[in-house]
């Protein structure tokens, strides 16, 4: 990726003159190999020769994707990018067969009963067979296997043989069949009180009420192993077992003639025992043993190494003395964990979701995969998922965020692969606690910089003394002489250093353009590691070219001409590569425009930065911190340009401030868009409950739950008055649930809950509440003599000053309006015998929007949605 990087870090210019450098020294007669690490010194530790980022042979040394929510084919679809991004195996979500009572494909509908869509209907299976309809069937996941072998990567299976669905109405007959009709624990159904019980904790039900398996029965256990070994013969190279606490291990309590053998028959009664990696879910605390279950099951997960790790990068405190322990029992063998920095449980239970951003997420990941020990496991947010939504695009089956793939996180990956075998030292250099160098017997080297600020490092090291580029993005140049390390680590990012190059053949096009309006478009040939290259376009002949010739096209065609330019590139070992481009000669157009919402600490210059990185040389409109954009009102800024870009990206900023922040890519380009801190806002949707509730309290307050979300602080939000006699009325934006659990009170301690039931709202809408009854729409007697005026504004609580027809105006600052939804505030103004309004709006500190002087005029009645001074019919698109 390529970013600018704000404070005293290198600037954009910086960053090309090393690329060109590298460039450039690559086509002349220099050794490329010299180029990224030239060494002098030689150990019994070492390896001067470059390394391989090849993905490891074993599981436990490599990193592992876990593909949440990923279908088969969309993992087999996406199995070269996360080959190229150093991954050893994946690790898929639940295969077994599932309830398909609600097949809606979302990561969560709305409601806790799954009934909307939910991801963890695949944690509650109902027969232990492959296959369900989030992620597929047998064949797709045998497909997909086979995909991975080719880029010899591993699968990770994702196992649940603890529990079943709630719904045993839905669990097969078979599976029921072959514990001899005796499928669950006799306690089964009975809720664990105690997990520090081992009893309990190996034979209740866990919190949720889901069915405990007599895990015991050794029918059950047949039948599951025979399960396994269907996915081992479909290509599945390892086990992923969850709630492993809650199976009983050999000495467990249990009842009198039971015996506890189920972890020994499933890791060793199994096709290819011996080369199955296999590891428990074992959450720590409440006398989990997790020294017993490495012994019995191989290794397990380490959750509070996972928190430890998340405080470490939240407080920026990367101090190795908290680092360096993996907080497990004394005497388990670390090599035998899985880390995490979040698991899909941290992210959607815990709320790692929302205290996690991306940058802080690749900097915990560098600690923890550069480490020697734990086999490091990389969650895959949803897509679109992080601290502004939950949820992202709430969809299964597609791939998540590409955050797996970063720049940071796939050089530290390939750096994990080199490393096997090698020695491990953590060292704060110069005792700098908010630094941390990983280093790995004298051939690589990992620093990690929590600062705001880029950091120079002159300090001791064990690598061999030469000069390094990072294999990250930015190819930050060191020098290690005397065993002493010096070169800049940008802020808030990581460095990776070894003997790497990379001799794979590549041909591209650089400035390449999807569509150009000129009468004719020259592109640069790129061959990189090639014995000899060579162009076609459309059904011309081949052209053989060397790197760097240039190659114009489309002088003289008509507009509307398409062009296929296929690149082949021949390695010295007669492996070829192919990249096929596609362009087209248009008509000049009228540009591309974005809009951008500046948060209110920024300064009023506002520039958008825009380049696009889809060739190998970076093309921009203009050098950083960019081109200055128009101010369109109040926090809103304005760009259009005219100039040709295949894949657009751009980043805002205020030459000290920027989003997305340094070092991440920019929010891609899309016309007409208005983008904030968080990315491209979506489209407006009226996903609101509006009720009015009869009532005869002076004063009347709605206390409210929206989805499973916090209820709101007692006594709860007040109410407005409505237009209709005897009403209050709200309006509560849903966000991204569709249901309002809800109950009213006078604010004296006077409430009407329905009777103990509360009021639920199931979708959105309109509805009425009369004497406990609750009717959509709004009540009868209502006026039809309104206007509804929603207001888009970044103010937490603003006003609507207003003249009804020809009557006095409000008292200002005026009246209060409701939250609405994606920005806009809203409220209903009853015209009474009126047909007019003219209004004007502040947020109560003196701060006004009058529309420069003129105010808003609404000329009859309806709704109406005004945003940056421009009014439309309408509730807000």
């Amino acid at each position: 990726m390529f970013s600018k990087i704000s404070g005293n870090q290198k600037n954009i210019f910086k960053r090309l003159l090393v690329l060109l450098l590298v460039a450039a020294l690559s086509i002349s007669s220099v050794n490329y190999d010299t180029i990224f690490a030239s060494s002098t010194v030689s150990t019994s530790n070492s390896d001067t020769s470059s390394v391989s980022v090849a993905p490891t042979e074993k599981i436990s040394d490599g990193a592992i994707l876990h593909a949440f929510c990923w279908s088969f084919n969309t993992i087999k679809a996406n199995m070269k990018s996360i080959a190229d991004a150093g991954y050893s195996s994946i690790q898929t979500s639940p295969i077994n067969a599932v309830d398909d009572s609600y097949p809606t494909m979302k990561l969560y509908g709305g409601s806790d009963d799954g009934k909307g869509g939910c991801w963890w209907w695949h944690y509650q299976p109902t027969d232990w067979t492959i296959g369900n309809y989030q992620l597929g069937s047998r064949e797709e996941f045998k497909a997909m296997c086979a995909e991975a072998d080719k880029y010899g990567i591993k699968i990770v299976v994702d196992v649940v043989p603890n529990h079943t669905a709630n719904n045993t109405n839905k669990v097969s007959s078979n599976l029921k069949n072959s514990a001899g009709g005796n499928l669950y624990h006799s306690t089964g159904f009975t809720k664990c009180n105690s997990y520090s019980n081992r009893l309990q904790c190996t034979r209740y039900s866990m919190d949720g009420g889901l069915p405990d398996v007599d895990t015991e029965n050794w029918g059950f256990q047949n039948y599951f192993i025979n399960f396994l070994n269907d996915c081992i013969a479909c290509g599945a190279d390892g086990f992923r077992y969850d709630t492993a606490k809650h199976i009983g291990l050999s000495d467990d309590d249990r009842p009198s003639g039971v015996t506890n053998n189920f972890w020994s028959r499933v890791t060793k009664e199994i096709t290819n025992a011996s080369n199955i990696f296999n590891y428990g879910e074992v959450l720590q605390g409440d006398n989990e043993r997790l020294d017993a279950y490495v012994r019995e099951i191989g290794s397990t997960t380490t959750s509070s190494y996972g928190s430890k790790i998340r405080s470490s990068i939240t407080s920026n405190n990367l101090n190795k003395g908290s680092i360096q322990s993996y907080d497990v029992p004394s005497g388990v063998n670390t090599s035998d964990l899985v880390t995490w920095v979040e698991s899909h449980d941290n992210y959607i239970n815990d709320g790692t979701w929302s205290q996690l951003n991306d940058e802080q997420v690749k900097l915990a990941w560098a600690v923890i995969s550069a480490r020697k020990d734990g086999a490091p496991l990389f969650f895959s947010r949803p897509n679109g998922g992080g601290p502004s939504n939950k949820w992202g695009t709430n969809q299964i089956g597609i791939a998540g965020s590409d955050l797996y793939k970063d720049d940071e996180v796939a050089a530290v990956n390939k750096f994990r692969n080199a490393m096997v075998g090698q020695s491990e030292n953590l060292e704060n250099p110069n005792g700098d606690s908010n630094v941390l160098m990983i280093q790995r017997g004298t051939i690589g080297n990992v620093i990690v910089n929590a600062k705001y600020n880029s950091y120079y490092i002159n300090c001791q090291t064990q690598l061999q003394d030469g000069t390094y580029y990072s294999i990250t993005d930015d190819h930050s140049r060191f020098e290690v002489k005397n065993h002493i390390i010096t070169g800049t680590i940008p802020a808030r990012s990581s460095v990776v250093l070894m003997n790497y190059t990379d001799n794979t053949p590549s041909v591209s096009l650089d400035n390449f353009k999807a569509t150009f309006t000129s009468d004719s478009v020259t592109f640069t040939l790129k061959a990189q590691n090639t014995a000899s290259a060579y162009y076609k376009v459309n059904a011309n002949n081949v052209v053989y070219y060397t790197n760097g010739e240039p190659l114009t096209i489309g002088a003289g065609d008509p507009v509307n001409t398409e062009y296929k330019i296929t690149l082949t590139g021949v390695g010295s070992d007669g492996t070829t590569v192919t990249q096929t481009y596609n362009t087209k000669k248009v008509e000049q157009g009228a540009g591309t425009t974005i809009y951008f919402e500046k948060p209110s600490s920024w300064s009023d210059s506002i520039y958008a930065y825009v380049y696009d990185e889809s060739g190998t040389t970076v093309q921009l409109l203009n050098a950083w911190p960019g081109t200055a954009m128009q101010k369109e009102s109040t926090g809103l800024y304005s760009l259009t340009f005219t100039e040709d870009f295949s894949q657009p990206l751009v980043i805002f900023n205020d030459k000290v401030n920027q989003v997305p922040a340094a070092k991440l890519q920019g929010f891609a380009v899309e016309d007409n868009a208005t983008y904030n801190s968080n990315g491209k806002k979506q489209a407006v949707v009226d996903n609101s409950v509006t009720i009015f509730y009869k009532t005869t309290w002076s004063n009347a307050n709605i206390h409210y739950q929206v989805g499973t979300g916090a209820w709101t602080t007692s006594p709860g939000v007040a109410m407005s008055t409505s237009n209709v006699a005897g009403y209050k009325t709200i309006t509560i934006d849903l966000g991204t649930s569709t249901a309002l659990t809800a109950c009213f009170n006078n604010g004296s301690g006077t409430w009407d809950n329905n009777n103990k039931l509360n009021y639920t709202f199931t979708t959105p809408g309109t509805y009425t509440i009369n004497d406990g009854n609750v009717t959509s729409g709004e009540p009868s007697g209502s006026s039809s003599n309104t206007i509804t005026v929603y207001y888009y504004t970044t103010w937490s609580s603003p006003n609507i000053h207003y003249q009804v027809g020809n009557d006095s105006w409000t008292s200002a600052p005026g009246v209060r309006m409701s939250s609405s939804v994606n920005g806009y505030k809203v409220i209903t103004i009853d015209l009474g015998t009126n047909t007019t309004l003219k209004c004007c709006f502040n947020d109560g500190n003196n701060n006004w929007d009058n529309n420069g002087g003129n105010n808003y005029a609404l000329n009859s009645t309806g709704t109406y949605s005004i945003k940056n001074g421009t009014i439309t019919n309408g509730t807000p698109q």
